[in-house]
């Protein structure tokens, strides 16, 4: 059956093809994200939802959504996507960071010029019949330093057309390297130095709980007098009601703004001062912009629910569709041995530990650990997938470490995942062979060659003669039959494993057999998802 995604905003229709195009059941209703009540009602049926602003992803639509796998958001900002619920639920959050990036840096450039030559009330003055040329004395941007707050994508192209427009450019954004920075020909600074020499200010952050209120008051009180200050990245990230004092003292000569912490703002402290640019969220209104965004989430949509590629995730490792087709087999093995570790564990979990040789160690690793977090997280929460696994092990305290190395033995790679809890550590390695399939190569150290089923047993003795047949014996009376038999041993005498490749769960009855035999110290039935 055909993955079946819900546009519930406005987006091209172009989008709308491509979800078509490429085989998705699509159903574009797009006033529908504007009523909470329907959405919630009709969210169950669909494997994906599209949007853009309009539409607000609660933790309510989210409890509904039984079938949900992805959100796709046609812009930047998810503020309208409750991420942690969708997180806790499995739901990859996937956003198109690139596709509005040059219209968002020209609306600050503009809204720059607009406040620094008082362009709106300019114009106003003069549709109203008036010639006020006295009135409406401006500064110039050349040869002005500019403090850009946030140095990245959307940061960096600003810092570009600044540096044209002949300005001197100070960025302050704690992930930008110094060589990064003299790449760009800006200046790197802390930002109490941005606020104290800046004449224009520009914030290109997203808004999370360090960015929050940014500018606050005190943080406005350190800027040089008569700095100008441009917002056209989220609301929240200035104090309003602190610039509007300060604009009104005339210690900040203007501002522009085009998002503010309440939005839709049918009433700020902003409005109606006379040095202040306001418009209504414009920073991705062009026509280039709202087509790109569309075509974007459609087409991340389309390769995540055919292909399993993941691009541009807040929630998740992305992975290439190229990775995905290479990986594959990797994230099963991830799988199975997280699986393995998580079924042997009945003791809280301290610490994962995962070890990475030869080719697996040039893979994407991010996505290779949430496959191991979330086959030892099943067991305790059989709903849990690679989205939601690192998130519970997060708020489980649980410490997940990894360890990567050049090829060290006779597999061209291996992942050995070690579980530590307070009495004892747990180990299994496994690699993928040259047919693609999945093999447990070593448990508690002990080598081993199983290949992976739907229904395996795990048993521990001493080593000594009559374990097989006791076991094939066993197993014949009680009816299940026997697909592959793997024995290892530590040494001869010592301590000896089985891992039992069944066609069927191993009944209780069987297990009770084995345990009266007084051979096994430990006899554990355990299920793969091996689909």
């Amino acid at each position: 059956m055909a993955p079946k995604v819900l546009i519930s905003d406005k987006l091209s229709e172009a989008a709308v093809q491509i979800f078509r195009d490429r085989g998705i059941d699509v159903d574009f209703q797009p006033d529908v994200g504007k009523d909470k009540e329907k959405l919630a009602a009709i969210i169950g049926s669909y494997d994906g939802l599209a949007i853009r602003s309009a539409t607000k992803v609660t933790e309510k639509i989210i409890a509904a959504a039984s079938n949900l796998k992805v959100i796709g958001r046609a812009g930047i900002g998810t503020d309208n996507i409750d991420k942690e619920a969708a997180s806790k639920k499995g739901i990859i959050v996937m956003n198109t960071p690139f596709g509005n990036m040059i219209t968002t840096a020209e609306h600050a450039i503009a809204m720059m010029f607009a406040v620094a030559r008082q362009i709106p009330e300019a114009s106003a003055s003069t549709h109203d019949g008036k010639w006020e040329k006295s009135k409406f004395m401006g500064v110039e941007l050349t040869g002005k330093t500019l403090g850009v707050i946030g140095a990245g994508n959307i940061g960096g192209i600003v810092c570009d057309r600044a540096r044209a427009l002949k300005m001197k450019v100070l960025a302050y954004d704690p992930f930008l390297g110094e060589e990064k920075a003299k790449k760009m020909g800006v200046e790197k600074v802390d930002l109490d130095d941005l606020l104290g020499r800046a004449d224009f200010i520009t914030l290109h952050v997203p808004f999370t709980d360090q960015t929050a209120n940014i500018l606050s008051a005190e943080a406005i009180a350190k800027t040089k007098k008569g700095v100008r200050i441009i917002n056209c990245a989220r609301g929240g990230l200035v104090d309003e009601e602190a610039l509007a004092e300060a604009l009104k003292s005339g210690h900040v000569a203007g501002a522009a703004f085009d998002v503010f912490a309440k939005e839709p703002a049918n009433e700020n402290a902003l409005f109606h001062l006379p040095n202040v640019v306001c418009t209504p969220h414009l920073g991705a209104a062009t026509t280039e912009a709202q087509e790109n965004v569309a075509l974007q989430v459609a087409e991340q949509m389309s390769n995540y629910l055919l292909t399993g590629a993941v691009e541009n995730a807040l929630n998740m490792p992305s992975v290439t569709a190229e990775e995905a087709r290479v990986m594959g087999p990797w994230v099963k093995l991830a799988g199975y041995l997280g699986s393995f570790t998580g079924q042997m564990t009945d003791e809280p979990i301290r610490a994962i530990n995962i070890l990475y040789d030869g080719v697996v160690a040039d893979m994407n690793l991010d996505a290779l650990n949430c496959g191991v977090i979330a086959g030892i997280m099943k067991k305790a929460n059989p709903d849990v997938n690679m989205v939601s696994a690192p998130f519970i092990a997060k708020e489980r305290g649980i410490q997940i470490s990894t360890t990567n190395q050049d090829k060290s033995g006779t597999f061209d790679g291996y992942m050995k995942v070690t579980v530590v809890t307070a009495k004892r550590e747990r180990s299994i390695a496994g690699t993928v062979f040259s047919d693609g399939k999945p093999r447990f190569i070593q448990i508690k150290g002990i080598n081993i060659d199983a290949e992976v089923g739907a229904h395996m047993l795990y048993t521990t003795n001493k080593d000594m003669p009559g374990i097989i047949g006791t076991l094939g014996q066993t197993l014949g009376d009680g009816g299940v039959n026997i697909a592959n038999f793997t024995l290892g041993r530590a040494e001869a005498g010592g301590e000896a494993i089985a891992l039992l490749y069944v066609d069927e769960a191993v009944p209780a009855e069987s297990r009770a057999k084995l345990a009266e035999t007084g051979l096994f110290t430990q006899i554990k039935p355990l299920a793969f998802d091996v689909a």
